[in-house]
């Protein structure tokens, strides 16, 4: 009976005569016949293939990603030095032509606006050669771009090796999206304060439009179209690397201490004798008489240099769970470094703004400290937030994220490619490469003659190959009321904290009398 049964499930599995059996058995032996036919072709393909790697050095990366993963890989465009002694030749190998994908993208950073508002005072009368030539005794240089390849026109050396890393960093722009910049020509100063002094230009026998310069900062005084400072590629003298790895290092660093693990103090090092408000602050370091409730310390260059940078890693500075920014002689590039610390940032009330600083909001990215009651706002500040942890940390986080996030690299050179457009709608002149002595820029001719650190941010920050994608979308201008708005409200932020500090203060003198 047994038997019976097997014999049963086996006829229906198998078609149950021998006429299906013999059918079955023949297709199945066509079908081995085609599977060790198609196993050996594959196999001989791809024997072919690495052979070929090995006698004519094809990339057998390109055949793996391109062939066996399914995706394919950008091809890069790396740097490529002659030998010594050998003249030094742009290569012309690099794409004209960007062609990213027509995905959609996301819009820009709210910071983008002040594209608008920076060019603001040149959009009814247009940018004419006269108005750029105005700027020239300010400039450090003049930049040509025309047809995708840059000229340099230089005026003087700036200090270290600003004007190098931002000429690079406007090559790698280039290089990001070939064919995508417009012919322009304009005038740019790589000092720290803004020179167009507003008052220069205002009354009635004032000369208008004024001159247009790029510069790194600006303030209510002045115009001036404010550009990403040369530190986004490396600053050199100081062993800072290129944004793109050192904003990842500090988000390792910050990650070391959970903020309540933190020193419940506010935190600052820098080279305090560059202006009198950084002199001021050291007043509020703690002494034998006063705790502040800051620790700040002296940032010795000359010293540091010397041992090898074993004392400045922005990455080893985030163990307190406040800390400081204060300016320079003008706005400092150390604004991005110390916000992205996940710390609650102390912002002592700046005169100077960069492309991105007037987008930040108090309570929301940061705390302000005034400039006339420096120890006591830092003191209540440090008190406030060591008695609402929670607040202060979501405060630090926040202005984290928005370095993190808003402040990536493809964003800066988003925004140098939309400011650049926009200036460029506005020129009433067709820029000219210049005449006499003039430097064609290329990664070839701008790095192969360096060495050291300078060499090695040069590299570590090239763009090696177009983007893939399009840049973010630019969003539209501030209309009046809105921009009103936005510095109200940053104005009324301001003022509850000083009447929280105050009731703090008479609180405190109270329980002092008693």
């Amino acid at each position: 009976m047994a038997e019976k049964q097997t014999e049963t499930v086996n006829s229906t599995f198998h078609g149950g005569d021998d006429d299906h059996n013999y059918l079955y058995s023949q297709f199945f032996a066509a079908f081995n016949g085609v599977k060790r036919w198609a196993s050996t072709t594959i196999f001989l393909f791809f024997c072919m293939l690495f052979l070929g790697a090995f006698f004519f050095r094809i990339d057998v990366s390109i055949i793996r990603d391109n062939f066996l993963i399914g995706t394919r890989r950008p091809i890069e465009f790396p740097l490529e030095c002659p030998e010594k002694g050998t003249p030094i030749t742009c290569k012309a190998n690099y794409p004209e032509v960007s062609s990213p994908s027509s995905s959609p993208v996301a819009a820009c950073p709210d910071y983008f606006r002040w594209i608008h508002e920076d060019l603001r005072p040149w959009k009814d009368t247009g940018i004419s050669r006269e108005t750029v030539e105005n700027a020239k005794r300010f400039a450090t240089f003049r930049l040509v771009i025309i047809n995708g390849t840059a000229y340099l026109e230089r005026y003087h050396r700036s200090f270290q090796t600003r004007d190098l890393f931002t000429l690079w960093g406007i090559l790698q722009l280039l290089r990001l999206y070939p064919g995508k910049v417009p012919d322009l020509e304009l005038m740019f100063q790589c000092g720290d304060m803004p020179e167009i002094q507003k008052n220069d230009y205002q009354g009635e026998n004032a000369t208008l439009p004024p001159p247009l310069l790029f510069q790194y900062s600006g303030n209510d005084a002045t115009y001036a179209v404010t550009f990403p400072d040369w530190s986004f590629w490396g600053w050199a003298e100081v062993n800072i690397r290129p944004w793109k790895n050192m904003i990842e290092a500090i988000k390792k660093g910050a990650k070391k201490k959970k903020w309540k693990n933190r020193k419940p103090y506010a935190y600052w090092k820098g080279n305090p004798y560059v202006s009198p408000n950084r002199g001021d602050l050291l007043r509020c370091n703690v002494s034998d008489k006063q705790d502040w409730n800051a620790r700040l310390y002296v940032q010795d260059w000359v010293k540091e240099v010397k041992q090898g940078y074993k004392h400045s890693k922005l990455e080893d500075q985030c163990d307190h769970r406040y800390k400081i920014y204060i300016e320079g002689r003008a706005w400092s590039v150390s604004d991005k470094y110390i916000i992205a610390c996940d710390s609650m940032t102390l912002m002592v009330k700046p005169v100077y703004y960069d492309f991105f600083l007037r987008s930040l909001m108090p309570l929301q990215h940061y705390w302000p400290i005034s400039t006339q009651n420096k120890c006591p706002d830092i003191k209540f500040a440090v008190q406030w937030g060591n008695s609402h942890p929670d607040k202060a940390q979501a405060i630090g986080k926040e202005g984290t994220k928005f370095i993190e996030e808003d402040m990536k690299m493809e964003n800066i050179y988003a925004y140098m490619l939309h400011l650049l457009n926009e200036y460029a709608k506005l020129l009433k002149f067709k820029p000219e490469i210049p005449k006499g002595r003039v430097e064609v820029l290329c990664a070839e001719s701008m790095a192969c003659n360096e060495g050291g650190l300078v060499r090695n941010f040069l590299e570590e920050s090239m763009v090696l190959s177009p983007s893939t994608s399009p840049p973010c979308n630019m969003p539209p201008p501030y209309d009046h009321s809105t921009l009103q708005h936005l510095f109200e409200e940053k104005e009324n932020i301001t003022r509850k904290i000083e009447m929280w500090e105050n009731d703090w203060q008479h609180f405190n003198k109270g329980n002092s009398k008693n």
